[in-house]
């Protein structure tokens, strides 16, 4: 039989009464463990080798658990120091953490530890150390020092956990390969194998020199492990940001472009939100500690001032509620991107605009939410509005149909409900295709005359706000935001998410 030179080394190498690794044949053969893993994956193609694999679990200490192997855990640094300082009594917290050295989020550690280890109590600021507690026998000590002198498998599993959770340790795991000659490979090496020449490519010297009829050509294997290699590609929520773009576009909508940090004035009261309204405090929006704006423009702002205190057209009542320039000067960071639509009704971002007009944007906004499977910190809205003449509820219920069939969507539901800056007003709701949760996907409206008027418009606006991450989940079955977007993105969703358009 004649194999190609790896593979004879590897047979040769290889045993049928103990498994070897690959690691192990690579280093003796002087050969790249990779190599060695190809030939083996052929060897057993051809029925001489058995691959057998497994997971190979190590466990290694983080900084931080270096840290305390070598200066101690804080939570015995704290009792040494209390018990020091207690003789008998119980001693003033700040006193045992000035005489422990411990600072910063040490302090907390400590803290936390102490009582559950049975070190000792915290109660009214004062710690009492327990005189019978036992540092030296901490299993956590003894732990970190078993992983640090490679004994880890004498560790309990409850304690590697533990040590896991408070960031001590880092657990990894890797698959190791490992190789045994078959009946078939045994009798192959009694009867001989022989290094045939063989090449990867038939070159142009080959041809020329008519060698290419004495040489073994290797074969393919496409079915060889390889490393995985991952290009870089579109994020997920970027691509649906650009198929919504292309879907409006073809609608007949022009892109809104406008600033991320803006003027309370722009993003709250030209929406006829009032300034003590509760979604204007720091619960809910950013505020920037850097310099109010500049003049507001006058026209604008005595009209959205009036619009605030007396109301719009001979039945306006206003709010009758305080309203100030110096806080409309303020700069947040914009909770929604209607402060665009502001801008560009106003005829400040465009010039005058003449109806019928249709803009959108699909751009950050930021609020200060909980965060939860569909609530983050900042998130992408889809803005849009269309001005022309005698638009009703029907026109804009049609639109939402019409752009929401582009992605699959045909059981949209809609609630009536308030906004400050559209009457009549309601919320879109769509169902989950996995979880059959029924979920809020944009709020709507019709914008009142208090809004339009003091920026100038004169006929009908029908505007909306569409969450783009809502969209995603509803098109891809996604079950929570935080795995497509934010700190703790799910990578290998990203990787492997397919193309959709």
């Amino acid at each position: 039989m004649k194999l190609p030179e790896t593979q004879v080394a590897v047979v040769e190498a290889a045993s049928a009464t103990e498994v070897r690794t690959v690691e192990s044949l690579a280093d003796e053969l002087d050969h790249k463990p990779a190599s060695i893993t190809r030939a083996a994956f052929e060897l057993e193609d051809e029925g001489l080798l058995d691959v057998i694999e497994s997971t190979d679990e190590s466990v290694s200490l983080t900084d931080e658990g270096r840290t305390y192997l070598e200066d101690g855990l804080p939570e015995i640094r704290l009792y040494e120091a209390a018990l020091e300082a207690a003789d008998g009594d119980p001693v003033e917290m700040g006193e045992v953490i000035g005489a422990s050295g411990l600072e910063g989020g040490a302090v907390d550690i400590a803290l936390s530890n102490l009582a559950r280890k049975g070190y000792g109590e915290i109660d009214s600021g004062e710690i009492s150390p327990d005189p019978d507690a036992d540092p030296d026998a901490d299993e956590e000590v003894t732990a970190l020092e078993a992983i640090e002198s490679g004994d880890a498998d004498l560790v309990a599993e409850d304690t590697l956990d533990q040590l896991e959770r408070r960031g001590l340790i880092e657990r990894s795991e890797r698959t190791v390969r490992s190789v045994q000659l078959t009946d078939e490979g045994v009798t192959a090496l009694m009867e001989g194998i022989e290094v045939a020449e063989a090449v990867d490519r038939l070159t142009s010297e080959l041809l020329t020199s008519g060698e290419w009829r004495d040489v073994e050509f290797s074969e393919y294997n496409v079915a060889a492990d390889a490393p995985d290699i991952d290009g870089g590609k579109h994020h997920p929520l970027r691509s649906m940001a650009e198929r919504v773009k292309d879907v409006l576009v073809g609608m007949g909508f022009e892109e809104m472009q406008g600033p991320h940090a803006d003027a309370e004035f722009w993003i709250n009261d030209c929406l006829f939100m009032p300034q003590d309204h509760p979604a204007r405090t720091h619960w809910d929006q950013f505020a920037l500690d850097v310099p109010p704006m500049g003049a507001l423009p006058d026209g604008v702002r005595e009209r959205v001032e009036g619009a605030h205190r007396e109301g719009v057209g001979e039945d306006g009542q206003g709010y009758h509620s305080p309203w100030g320039e110096e806080m409309a000067r303020q700069i947040d960071l914009r909770g929604h991107t209607t402060s665009l639509s502001a801008r560009y009704l106003s005829g400040i971002a465009e010039g005058d605009l003449e109806p019928p007009q249709r803009y959108f944007s699909i751009e950050k906004a930021y609020r200060n939410d909980e965060i939860d499977a569909t609530h983050l910190l900042e998130f992408f809205q889809i803005e849009g509005w269309v001005m022309a003449e005698d638009l009703s509820v029907r026109d804009l219920m049609g639109t939402f149909t019409e752009f929401y069939e582009q992605f699959g969507i045909t059981d949209l539901q809609f609630k009536p409900t308030y906004n400050p800056y559209t009457e009549p007003s309601f919320e879109l709701f769509g169902e989950h295709p996995v979880t059959g949760e029924v979920v809020e996907i944009g709020n709507s409206g019709i914008f009142r005359p208090e809004m339009l008027e003091p920026l100038g418009v004169d006929c009908d606006v029908m505007a909306w706000g569409l969450a783009l991450e809502r969209l995603m989940m509803l098109v891809t079955g996604a079950e929570d935001i935080r795995d497509v977007h934010g700190t703790l993105v799910d990578l290998d969703y990203l990787r492997t998410e397919e193309v959709r358009y």
